[in-house]
């Protein structure tokens, strides 16, 4: 089983890197032929830079058009963030600072993910108008993480498994070493839905946290009289044009 584990992850990790660096160089390519930048906005470099710091870290704009929803999102994100950060001592030789100080966060963190993905399914479910326009996928992506969540909330709290061989794992992926896993079915569920979702997160609509950053409506400063905007594709035509 060791085995057929470090071939999971290694696969899904190549996926992972792999696909997420294709999307983002499909999307640095996309070209913004128009200047449409959501007003009010910055006028400067830096002010886009702060505006985009906002958008990844508060979701401002979602905060002003949907509160409720602005609510769902900050408990998952905000849980998810901790977890991650949490995770990082089983692939680290010494525990850092940072993972120290969110270690006690390990329970809060997990309930605001679980609340934060039920509001959001809730959603879907409910409302009739996001009802008719959510798919399968949107569902299976909010279950996949619920069962990420809930299997690891069951290991942290009621079922304990052998931390110090699954970091001995994972270490040992990091340097091309085969070590051992603890025979824990809840374990091996957990990791099989994580490997799950780095292989489908470069192709689903997970991958809206890179998109922000080449959305042309956030990343643009309003100044369509200073300054003539064009494409790289439109220059080129306008330089063979002259």
């Amino acid at each position: 089983m060791s085995i057929l584990f470090a071939i999971i992850f290694y696969a899904a990790a190549l996926i992972l890197v792999v696909g997420l660096g294709v999307k983002i160089a499909q999307y640095a390519r996309t070209p913004a032929p128009l200047k449409i930048p959501t007003t009010p906005a910055p006028l400067t470099k830096g002010g886009v830079a702060f505006r985009l710091a906002r958008e990844a870290v508060v979701f401002e704009s979602l905060f002003k058009g949907n509160k409720p929803l602005w609510i769902f999102a900050i408990l998952f994100h905000f849980g998810l963030a901790v977890v991650l950060i949490r995770h990082g001592r089983y692939i680290q030789g010494e525990i850092g600072p940072l993972v120290a100080l969110v270690q006690p966060l390990a329970i809060p963190a997990g309930l605001a993910m679980l609340v934060g993905l039920l509001c959001l399914l809730g959603r879907r479910l409910v409302i009739e108008r996001i009802r008719y326009i959510t798919g399968p996928s949107d569902i299976l992506m909010l279950a996949l993480l619920l069962g990420i969540t809930v299997t690891g909330m069951f290991m942290t709290k009621h079922i304990h498994t052998d931390v110090v061989m699954v970091k001995a794992f994972f270490t040992g992926l990091l340097s091309f070493q085969l070590r051992p896993l603890p025979d824990d079915p809840l374990l091996m569920a957990h990791l099989l839905l994580v490997a799950a979702l780095m292989i489908v997160f470069p192709f689903s609509k997970l991958l809206h946290a890179p998109g922000l950053f080449f959305s042309p409506t956030r990343n643009q400063t309003d100044t369509p009289r200073e300054h003539r905007h064009l494409c790289d594709w439109a220059a080129r035509l306008e330089g063979k044009g002259n």
